[in-house]
């Protein structure tokens, strides 16, 4: 009888966190440190390759796999004064996919280490994480 319980729990965790891994993942953000290119893959196609702006000199993005850890609108930076994070997809500590006013600095290291974006491209893949979720979804970092 022991066993039974066991099974519901697995069932459980895999409809609430799913079994899938990086490549596996139906919404992939590989984000190219070298060439400060962010492509979208859905489903394995791809649907966005977009400028951003990753760690300037002194600072540093971190490379990994990593599935997004929560969504905000709206964030505002309390260590970078306030600084407004519009659409922001945190997916390591304080990392995020995000939004950003210097839109003239993107295709160019520029930020404290976050994945700076056109903001009206922020919009469309914070849209689509909501819609695949962020079980489904991996960001990548690579240099």
């Amino acid at each position: 009888m022991k066993k039974l319980p066991a099974f519901f729990a697995l069932a459980l965790g895999i409809l609430v966190f799913g079994l899938t891994d990086g490549a596996e993942a139906r919404l992939i953000a590989k984000i190219d440190i070298s060439s400060q290119r962010m492509t979208v893959i859905n489903n394995g196609k791809v649907l966005y390759n977009w400028p951003v702006s990753t760690a300037r000199k002194g600072y540093r993005t971190p490379t990994g796999t990593w599935r997004p850890k929560r969504l905000h609108r709206m964030w505002y930076s309390r260590k970078y004064d306030m600084s407004p994070m519009p659409y922001s997809v945190f997916y390591h500590g304080g990392y995020a996919i995000h939004g950003t006013g210097a839109i003239s600095r993107l295709g160019r290291p520029a930020s404290h280490g976050c994945v700076r974006l056109h903001p009206a491209n922020a919009k469309a893949f914070y849209n689509l994480v909501r819609r695949h979720g962020m079980g489904n979804t991996r960001v990548v970092v690579q240099r």
